[in-house]
C-alpha cells in the first residue's frame, strides 16, 4: 500500500517541480565550481535546497527533508562568507545531490524515503561544525576525488600517481571496504597521509561507469541506471501552440459544415458551376487546414533538447574527477527542438559518447602539458537543426583516434581478418569502433574497456532511423555527429513498384535513381555489379530481398547508401514520393517490415526496414564489397 494513500496527485506535483529543481541546481553546481565566489549561484541553489525541503515536509518526508537541510545550511554558510567552496566540499554536496535524487526515486514508488547515508549525514554534519570537509587537510587540493578522501584505517588511500582508486571507487559502488597489505615504507611515503582515527570520511561519489553485467552485444539500452530508464508519461506543452490546435480545430469544424451544405445541396440537384466551385475551394481549404494542423499536432510532441543535455555537466564533471582530469562540457544549441520520444531514446548514446570523451578521447593533465595543450580539455555538445534533420555533435580537443591503430586492434582481437583490414578505408576503419566486443583498452575498468559502449550508440542511433559519422584527426580530437530525422511519426518514403506491387522505402537511404542497362552489368564472383561514376556497386534484387519470384530482370535501380555499404535495388518502376505517417505492426511484424501506410487511394503499402532486410544478406553484400573493393584497388 502506498505511503501517500489520498496525496498521489500532489505527490506527483512535487516530483515534477522537484526533478526540475535539482536537475538546475545540479548545473548551477558545475557552474559554480568555475565561479566559487559567485553570490547569484550561491542564492539560487540555496532556494533550490530550500524549495525541496519545503515540498517534502508538506508530505511528511522527514529524511528528505534533515537532508536538503544540512545542506541548505552548507550554502547559507558559504553566502555569508563563513565558509569557502573547496574540491572536497564540492565532492561532498554533490553527493548530497545524489542522496536527494535517489529519494526522489523511493518516493516515485509510493514509499518514504530510507534515511540517507550514514557516513554522508556525519560529514555534512562535521563539516556543518567544524567549518572544513573531514579529512579534507589530509589530501592535496588538486588531486582526484579517489584521492581527496581520506585514507581511515583498514582501507586503501589514495592513488599516488594522480589516477584513480579503484579500490575507492569499487567501494563506493558495493559498501565494502577494501583490506590492503601493509604498505612499504616507501609506498607509504608516496601516499597521503590518513586521517586521525575516528574522523568520517567523506562519500565518494559513484562512478559514472559500467556494470559488471555488460557485455558485447547485449540488449540494449544498457547505458542508464534502472532508475533513469523510466520513460516519462507526461508532457509539457506551451499554451500557445495548444491555442493554435484548438483554432484549427475550430476552422475545420467550420469547414466541415459548409462542405456539409454543399453534399445536401448536390444531393437536391444542384449541380451548376456555383456549386462546384463553391465544392473545390471548401476541399482545398480542408486540404490544407489538415496539413496545418498535423503540423500544429506534430509541434506539441517536439521538446527542446536542453533538457536531455542539462544532466551531462554533472556526469562529465564527475567522471573527470574521478579520472584526475581537467574537464568542461561545452553545452550549444539546446533550445533546438525534437520530437520527445526520441529525446528519451538519445539519452543512452550521448551518455556512453560523453564518457568516451572523457575517457578515451581527452588526455591526462601530463599528456597535454607535453603535448603543448591548454590543462583544462573542452567538450563540446551541440544540438542544431539543418533541413530536414537534426544533428548532434559530440567533439573533444583529446588525442584523436589513428584508423591505423584502430585496423591493428581489430585483427588482433579477431574482430575482421588482415586481409579484410587491408580493404578498409579511414571512414570503414574508424567505424570499426561500433563493433561488440571492440575496445583499445586491454583491460577492463568500471568506466571503459568491455567493448559495449559504442555498440549501444550504434544500435539505438539506428533504431531512430539515424546515422553517426566519425571525423578524428590524431593529436587534434575526434567529432561523432549524429543525424537524426525531425520526428519518428511522419517518415519521407520512395514509392517503388515490383509489378503492380508498391512498398516504401527510407529516403534517408536513397543517394540517386538510375535506370539498369543489362548490357553494362558485369558478374563479379557470380554477382551482378554495375560501374556507377567509377565505383562498382553490387546489384540486389528487391524481389530477392523479399523472397519473391523473379519474373523479369529489374529495368530500375536505386543507390542505396547505409553507415557500412552502398548497393544498387533492382526494381521495376516508381510511383513517386510520399511523406508516410507510419502505423506501427503491434501484434504481428514480418521480418524487413518497419510498419505500413496508407496511399491517397485508400490503398495499403508496406514500409520496408531495409537495415533488417540486408541482415539476412549481410556477409554476402559484405564479402561482395570486399572483393569489389580489391578489384578497384588492383
Amino acid at each position: 500500500m502506498s505511503d501517500f494513500a489520498g496525496m498521489e496527485d500532489l505527490l506527483q506535483d512535487f516530483l515534477q517541480e522537484a526533478h526540475d529543481l535539482l536537475s538546475d541546481v545540479d548545473n548551477k553546481l558545475v557552474d559554480l565550481e568555475k565561479n566559487p565566489e559567485d553570490r547569484g549561484l550561491l542564492n539560487d541553489i540555496f532556494r533550490g535546497f530550500h524549495t525541496i525541503k519545503g515540498g517534502a515536509g508538506f508530505l511528511n518526508a522527514t529524511e528528505l527533508v534533515t537532508l536538503c537541510h544540512l545542506t541548505e545550511n552548507l550554502f547559507d554558510r558559504l553566502r555569508n562568507s563563513e565558509m569557502h567552496l573547496t574540491p572536497e566540499l564540492m565532492d561532498l554536496i554533490m553527493a548530497a545531490t545524489k542522496g536527494v535524487r535517489d529519494m526522489f526515486g523511493e518516493l516515485s514508488g509510493g514509499v518514504q524515503p530510507r534515511p540517507a547515508d550514514d557516513a554522508l549525514i556525519a560529514a555534512l554534519r562535521h563539516t556543518l561544525e567544524a567549518g572544513a570537509v573531514p579529512g579534507a587537510a589530509a589530501a592535496p587540493t588538486a588531486a582526484p576525488v579517489a584521492a581527496s578522501a581520506p585514507a581511515a584505517a583498514g582501507t586503501i588511500p589514495a592513488a599516488a600517481d594522480g589516477g584513480p582508486d579503484w579500490a575507492v571507487l569499487h567501494a563506493a559502488i558495493t559498501g565494502v571496504p577494501a583490506v590492503i597489505p601493509p604498505q612499504t615504507p616507501a609506498a607509504a611515503a608516496a601516499t597521503a597521509p590518513a586521517a586521525p582515527a575516528g574522523a568520517t570520511v567523506t562519500p565518494v561519489p559513484p562512478p559514472y561507469g559500467r556494470r559488471a553485467v555488460d557485455k558485447p552485444g547485449a540488449a540494449v539500452p544498457a547505458g542508464r541506471r534502472v532508475e533513469e530508464r523510466v520513460r516519462e508519461n507526461t508532457i509539457r506543452v506551451d499554451t500557445a501552440r495548444l491555442d493554435q490546435v484548438l483554432n484549427l480545430s475550430g476552422e475545420i469544424g467550420l469547414t466541415k459544415n459548409r462542405l456539409t451544405s454543399l453534399r445536401v445541396d448536390i444531393l437536391a440537384g444542384k449541380n451548376d458551376a456555383d456549386t462546384l466551385h463553391a465544392l473545390d475551394q471548401a476541399v482545398s481549404q480542408l486540404d490544407l487546414l489538415v496539413s496545418d494542423l498535423q503540423n500544429a499536432v506534430m509541434k506539441t510532441r517536439m521538446q527542446p533538447i536542453g533538457r536531455l543535455f542539462q544532466k551531462y555537466p554533472r556526469i562529465a564533471r564527475d567522471l573527470a574527477r574521478q579520472l584526475g582530469k581537467d574537464v568542461e562540457l561545452v553545452l550549444a544549441g539546446e533550445e533546438t527542438e525534437v520530437d520527445k520520444t526520441m529525446i528519451e531514446d538519445l539519452a543512452d548514446p550521448l551518455i556512453h559518447l560523453i564518457r568516451n570523451a572523457v575517457d578515451h578521447g581527452v588526455e591526462g593533465p601530463e599528456e597535454r602539458a607535453a603535448a603543448g595543450k591548454p590543462a583544462k580539455s573542452l567538450v563540446r555538445l551541440e544540438a542544431r537543426q539543418e533541413g530536414d534533420h537534426i544533428l548532434l555533435i559530440i567533439a573533444d580537443d583529446g588525442r584523436g583516434m589513428s584508423a591505423e591503430r584502430i585496423r591493428a586492434k581489430a585483427v588482433e582481437k579477431g574482430l575482421i581478418s588482415e586481409e579484410e583490414a587491408n580493404t578498409l578505408d579511414e571512414r570503414q576503419s574508424l567505424n570499426l569502433i561500433f563493433l561488440p566486443g571492440f575496445s583499445t583498452k586491454t583491460q577492463a575498468s568500471d568506466v571503459s574497456g568491455r567493448g559495449v559502449g559504442m555498440d549501444v550508440v550504434k544500435t539505438n542511433i539506428q533504431k531512430l532511423n539515424g546515422s553517426v559519422e566519425i571525423r578524428s584527426e590524431p593529436s587534434k580530437g575526434s567529432v561523432f555527429i549524429i543525424s537524426l530525422p525531425l520526428t519518428l511519426a511522419i517518415l519521407p518514403v520512395l514509392l517503388v513498384l515490383l509489378g503492380d506491387q508498391p512498398f516504401a522505402l527510407p529516403l534517408s537511404l536513397v543517394r540517386e535513381i538510375l535506370p539498369v542497362d543489362r548490357s553494362k552489368i558485369q558478374e563479379v564472383g557470380g554477382k551482378e555489379t554495375l560501374v556507377v561514376r567509377g565505383e562498382i556497386l553490387p546489384v540486389v534484387s528487391l524481389a530477392k530481398l523479399l523472397g519473391w519470384p523473379q519474373e523479369r530482370p529489374a529495368d530500375y535501380g536505386v543507390l542505396m547508401q547505409t553507415a557500412e555499404k552502398s548497393f544498387i535495388l533492382g526494381v521495376d518502376n516508381f510511383a513517386g514520393r510520399d511523406d508516410a505517417v507510419i502505423k506501427s505492426l503491434e501484434d504481428f511484424r514480418p521480418r524487413g517490415v518497419a510498419g505500413v501506410t496508407t496511399l491517397s487511394n485508400g490503398q495499403i503499402v508496406l514500409i520496408l526496414d531495409m537495415k533488417e532486410l540486408l541482415a539476412d544478406m549481410g556477409q554476402h553484400l559484405d564479402s561482395d564489397s570486399r572483393s569489389l573493393r580489391a578489384l578497384e584497388v588492383h
